[in-house]
Parts: structure tokens; C-alpha cells; sequence
């Protein structure tokens, strides 16, 4: 911006305001500039000053004190409250197997006083949503699941005294036009691709508790403002326990816990996500990766950045790159496993089968086509597989197989990778495995360096439960992986239904808009 619009800018300062008010509404203002001779001559009668310095109109001091105002408020914007946040039950996530289909969970607490939740973690939706005055929920009783040690628990809004419902006016509900009063409840359906899978109810916004290193901030712990969904009515999947006590959307909408909390000034807009090998794992808000982590850029859909899709140029095996195997994928922390479109996907597992040493095998209840018998626990030589990236990134998997365990040990592996059956792939969790994966809106790239989830920073060792070390919810134990499971393949997020609209814009009362102008102009003629 050229440095003579910076004082332009100062000038319209109650314009936008008086565009709230609506024309019916419409009051006409002096717009009054902070170096004025009206502001000079309130701020002298006000204060007494004598001999104030005042700056001469389009000077270089005038435009040096626009600038140096402008910068400070920019870094007001760019210095959040936190550098990491985690949520105040510890940043631990955990896989729950069978019974819940292969995603990685975590404890939330929600409201005054805190409910805790266990929910499924996925960056391919937006929306955090609980069961909440259930009409069709999923069994919350910890005797439906053989891992669970207590029971899970329903959102009871009215419980909570930071509760408050989402009018369907509210800028984040996307009724649009069937929003016929302003003061009725914002209702919500967010279907999801896996066939019949959806949730439904209300829009609510309570208090998310979330904690931070006691080294990197004065208050080690935060309450933060999400808007979330108060789930009534769960189908498909949801009501298989796929996510039986609620899901967290980290997607890059609007209304997403990661948007939010950068939003509000609490952290930068990013977030990280680490799988261990042995299947845990840890999530952080505002971290932004390493120095020295490999980054490709998120690529737009229909020119709108609505989920975390990435340009894989080529899929390599070893030192040798597959001719034509460039396709664009998206990032999926709620997809257990990864899918490749189908061309691709038909010459990745060719390549593999034929640079593995191994006898072919079926193996009853599991998905993949391509999977091979071994007689230990210790694999075969199995060949490296990379993703290729722009700019001469690199993404090793470091788990491209699955092993399969018999009443004796290891009696197989597969490479886990499906076919997707459209054009983009979906890379899953079984390829991020021992990664910290960094979601970095801010600069619209997806980052990743290897890390064994423990260390975060040069030489912090961050918390995966509370300081005190008493988690008020036991984690359940992990379960092994057998022949006769049934995984269920998690959802992923599809968009609402098309009558769902953006919502329109709606005056603000008279007297609302006059108080908003008038305390604006006060500060301006109070500032500097």
C-alpha cells in the first residue's frame, strides 16, 4: 500500500460502521481524521496540554506516525497470548482400534462446570460436534466397547452456564434465507462421503479448556470460545461407534477449533498432528514445525482452500520414480488408511509386487489386494515408497504396510493402500506415522519433519497429560490387531446440503450503531 492511503485509511474509520446500520437506518457523521485541528483542539481542552506537537499534514513526521501506529497494531495481531495450546487433559491422542474403527481420539473438556469428551480427530471436516439431547445417538455406556473403562458422556446445554444457543442470524450459521426469525436456534446437518454418515442438531458456543507449556506463557492455561454442534441425530457410521462421544473438524472453515482459536488472538493460525509408531500420538495448536521441516503448498479447490489437498508430482520406490503418477491428494487425519486414484494406484502396487520378496497371500477381513505372508514378526525387505513434491520436497513413508498378527505372532503383511474410486487419493494416517505433521494455514503449507512425538522444541519436553499427572479419564487400553477385525473406514467430511446458504447481512439497532460510531471517533481523538 503506498504510504499516502495509510491516513486515508484513518478517515473512514466510522464509514463501515454506518453500512451496518442499514440504509433505513442510515445517520449521516462528520468523519473526523486523529490529526485534525478538531481532534487537536479536543484533546488540548481535555487534557490541559499546552505546546502539543502536532504533526504537518503529509509530512514525513505525519506519515511516520501513521506508519508507526500501523506497525504496532500489526503486531498486535501477529504476537498471539500462546505459542502452543493443547487441551487441559493433555495433548495425548490415542487409537482405539476395532471398536471404533481405526481413528485417533482425545480428551476435550467442554462448559462451566468442564464435561469431558472423547473425540475422534479429523482434519477433513470442520465442525466439532458432541451428542448432545440425543433423539439418535450411539451407545455412551462403557460396557458397549471392550476398551473403554467409564462411561461417555452427552452435552447437556443447559448444564453448562457459559452455554449459549447459535441464533441462525450468526455469521458462522449457514441457514441463509431459511433463517425466518432472527432468534431461533441455528440447526446444522453435516453429511459426510462415507455412505449414509451424518450428524445433525443445533449450533452452540461454550468454553473449550485448553492448556499451554507453564514455560512459554504467564498462565499456563486458557478458555477459549468455540461455536460447536450440539448432535441430537447421528447416522451411518456414528451410530456404529465410529465416533460415539463426539468428532473434532480441524479443517481450515471458519468455524473449526483451529480457526477459532487463532481468531480470538490465542495462538497463530496452525496446528500440528504426530503419530508414533507404536499408534499414539500428540496434537498442538500454533505450532508452526521446525526450521528445518520439508513443506509443500495446499493447493485451492474450485479457488477456495475448503479442505488440506496437496500436488503429489510422483511416487517412487526407492531411487526409481513410477512414470505418470502425479495426483493431487488431500490430507485426511480421519482416513485410517490412504487411497490413490485408481490409474495410480494400479501401477504403485504393481511396481511393489514386483520388488518384494514374498509369496502372495489373502488374508479374510481385510480390505487390501495386495498382501503377502511372513513367517516372523520381522517383514522381508521391503522397498522405500516416497511422495515427490515441488521444489525437491521428499515424504518417505515410513509404514506403507500393515502387519497381520495370528494366534502365533506376525503371519502376514499388506500394503495399505486402497484404490479411491475418483480422481484425488486421500493420504491417511498409516502414512503420516512417525511424522509431525503441521498444518500451517497462516501460510497455506503442509509441513513435516520425522519425530518421535516426544520432543517438540529444541529442548522442551512437553506434556502429553495434565502437570499433575491425574487424568480424570483413564486411557483405554490398546488392542491388538487380529485377523477377524472389522475396521470401519472413517468418515470424511462432505459439505452441507445445498439450501444451505451464506448468511445474509442484517442491520444493527440505531442506537447500537450510533454507540459503536461514537466510541470509535473517542478513540481517535483520545490515540496517539
Amino acid at each position: 500500500m503506498e504510504i499516502w492511503k495509510v491516513g486515508f485509511v484513518r478517515m473512514v474509520l466510522g464509514l463501515s460502521i454506518l453500512v451496518e446500520c442499514g440504509v433505513s437506518d442510515m445517520y449521516s457523521s462528520k468523519l473526523v481524521h486523529r490529526f485534525s485541528d478538531e481532534v487537536r483542539k479536543v484533546r488540548v481542552s481535555r487534557n490541559g496540554e499546552v505546546g502539543v506537537v502536532w504533526p504537518q499534514h503529509r509530512s514525513f513526521e505525519y506519515y511516520g506516525k501513521l506508519m508507526n501506529s500501523d506497525l504496532q497494531r500489526q503486531k498486535m495481531k501477529l504476537s498471539p497470548q500462546f505459542q502452543l495450546l493443547f487441551p487441559s487433559q493433555g495433548s495425548k491422542t490415542m487409537p482405539l482400534g476395532n471398536d471404533f474403527g481405526w481413528l485417533h481420539y482425545m480428551w476435550v473438556d467442554i462448559g462451566t462446570p468442564n464435561v469431558s469428551f472423547l473425540v475422534a480427530l479429523d482434519a477433513g471436516s470442520d465442525l466439532l460436534w458432541v451428542p448432545c439431547e440425543c433423539v439418535q445417538c450411539a451407545p455412551l455406556s462403557a460396557s458397549y466397547y471392550s476398551s473403554l473403562g467409564k462411561d461417555l458422556n452427552e452435552y447437556n446445554p443447559s448444564g453448562s452456564s457459559t452455554s449459549k444457543f447459535l441464533s441462525c442470524s450468526h455469521q458462522l450459521c449457514e441457514l441463509g434465507s431459511n433463517c425466518k426469525n432472527p432468534k431461533q436456534p441455528c440447526s446444522y446437518t453435516v453429511n459426510y462421503v462415507s455412505e449414509d454418515t451424518s450428524t445433525s442438531g443445533v449450533l452452540v458456543e461454550d468454553i473449550l479448556h485448553l492448556a499451554s507449556d507453564s514455560h512459554m506463557a504467564a498462565n499456563s492455561s486458557a478458555r477459549a470460545p468455540v461455536t460447536f454442534g450440539c448432535g441430537s441425530k447421528q447416522t451411518g457410521g456414528y451410530l456404529n461407534g465410529v465416533a460415539p462421544d463426539g468428532l473434532m473438524g480441524l479443517g481450515p472453515g471458519e468455524i473449526s477449533v483451529p480457526s477459532r482459536l487463532a481468531k480470538a488472538g490465542l495462538v497463530r493460525n496452525s496446528f500440528s498432528l504426530c503419530f508414533k509408531e507404536d499408534d499414539s500420538g500428540r496434537i498442538f495448536f500454533g505450532d508452526q514445525g521446525s526450521a528445518d521441516q520439508q513443506t509443500t503448498s495446499f493447493l485451492p479447490s474450485e479457488g477456495q482452500f475448503v479442505t488440506y489437498v496437496v500436488g503429489v508430482e510422483s511416487c517412487c520406490f526407492g531411487s526409481s520414480c513410477i512414470e505418470q503418477t502425479s495426483f493431487k491428494a488431500i490430507v485426511d487425519s480421519g482416513s485410517s488408511f490412504t487411497f490413490l486414484p485408481d490409474q495410480i494406484y494400479d501401477r504403485v502396487v504393481k511396481e511393489f509386487d514386483r520388488k518384494v520378496n514374498a509369496t502372495k497371500a489373502s488374508f479374510e477381513g481385510y480390505p487390501w489386494q495386495y498382501c503377502y505372508k511372513s513367517s516372523s514378526e520381522v517383514l522381508p525387505k521391503i522397498p522405500s515408497f516416497t511422495l515427490k513434491f515441488t521444489a525437491n520436497s521428499s515424504f518417505i513413508v515410513q509404514a506403507p504396510v500393515f502387519m497381520i498378527y495370528g494366534s502365533q505372532g506376525a503371519v502376514g503383511f499388506c500394503l495399505a493402500v486402497e484404490p479411491s474410486g475418483i480422481e484425488i487419493g486421500t493420504i491417511g494416517q498409516n502414512f503420516m506415522t512417525g511424522y509431525r505433521m503441521v498444518f500451517d494455514r497462516e501460510n497455506l503449507k503442509l509441513g513435516w519433519s520425522r519425530s518421535d512425538c516426544e520432543d517438540l522444541t529444541d529442548n522442551n519436553r512437553l506434556p502429553l497429560a495434565p502437570a499433575d499427572g491425574n487424568s480424570p479419564n483413564s486411557l483405554p487400553a490398546e488392542q491388538q490387531n487380529t485377523p477377524n477385525s472389522s475396521g470401519v473406514a472413517p468418515a470424511i467430511a462432505g459439505k452441507t446440503p445445498s439450501n444451505s446458504a451464506a448468511p445474509t447481512s442484517r442491520g444493527m439497532p440505531s442506537k447500537l450503531c450510533l454507540t459503536k460510531l461514537l466510541f470509535q471517533l473517542l478513540l481517535v481523538s483520545s490515540y496517539f
